[in-house]
């Protein structure tokens, strides 16, 4: 039980977000933040991970609610519930913390974070990455990670459905 405790002590919720930055920023740590539904983890999502979190000292990812996922990906989403989801991210040793959000976007994380280094993949444009304004506003770094060719939540899906 002592690695599960590990484990679910990096969820924490919004009521010690602030504290948590706070004290981050007093010890002057490099905080990169990403976020996503991660509803079935795959390589893609670890080496995207993996290269986001080099980029800083702590890595927060914000993580979509069941509800959440529902009105971004349909009804059918997603195939594994919240705690299963955040769990299993906390689990990766280079994630520091997890935090649920229920917004359609990680805007009001992101303005609560102000991390210093802001990631997506790079099917986004950076200008048009959620808290792209912010995080520039702070003087920080929005920046892309190429994806891993081959690799897709949706098309895993679709590879289960056809079997």
């Amino acid at each position: 039980m002592k690695v599960l405790n590990q484990i679910l002590s990096k969820i924490i919720d919004r009521k010690d977000l602030s504290r948590l930055i706070q004290e981050l920023k007093s010890q002057n740590k490099t905080i990169v933040f990403s976020n996503g539904c991660f509803d079935l983890v795959h390589r893609g999502h670890v080496e995207y991970l993996a290269k986001a979190a080099d980029l800083a000292d702590v890595f927060i990812l914000g993580l979509n609610t069941d509800q959440s996922v529902s009105r971004l990906k349909g009804s059918q989403r997603p195939l594994q519930d919240q705690e299963a989801r955040a769990i299993l991210m906390a689990g990766f040793s280079f994630i520091d913390y997890v935090i649920l959000f229920d917004e359609d976007t990680p805007l009001e994380l992101i303005t609560a974070v102000q991390p210093n280094v802001l990631v997506k993949g790079n099917d986004y444009k950076i200008e048009d990455v959620v808290g792209y304004d912010i995080v520039k506003k702070n003087n920080g770094i929005v920046q892309t990670i190429e994806l891993t060719d081959g690799y897709s939540t949706s098309r895993i899906i679709d590879k289960i459905k056809k079997s």
